[in-house]
């Protein structure tokens, strides 16, 4: 049970963090609204890089120890900016409940991640 629970949560964080880095590249909407927040275009991509590198890593079964804690510590450091961000932009409660989901899923993750390995 805890096994399975440990790869839904995984598999749905990281389906996350593949899902905005393809919107970040892709989607217009998107790029328009990290320009929106105030943030380089630069740091879009950068962000997308990363996010597909630490969804490849929570994924893979066989990291070191230190690279997963890494990805978990990274992919929270991005959703708890974002929620700064949107905070700060005045965004609507859609956003943040959304994120907050998130990093409650990503909290499960590691979690459960700690528990079994």
């Amino acid at each position: 049970m805890t096994l399975n629970l440990y790869w839904i949560t995984t598999s749905l964080v990281s389906l996350f963090l593949f899902v905005s880095s393809y919107t970040y590249v892709f989607s217009t909407n998107t790029i328009e609204g990290i320009k929106a927040l105030g943030f380089p275009d630069f740091f879009r991509i950068q962000l997308a890089i990363l996010k597909c590198i630490a969804a490849v890593l929570l994924l893979a079964p066989n990291i070191t120890p230190i690279l997963k804690h890494w990805s978990y510590a990274g992919t929270f450091l991005f959703l708890f900016t974002a929620v700064v961000a949107h905070i700060a932009h005045k965004d609507g409660l859609g956003i943040l409940f959304m994120l907050f989901c998130l990093i409650i899923l990503t909290i499960a993750s590691y979690y459960l991640h700690l528990k079994l390995y």
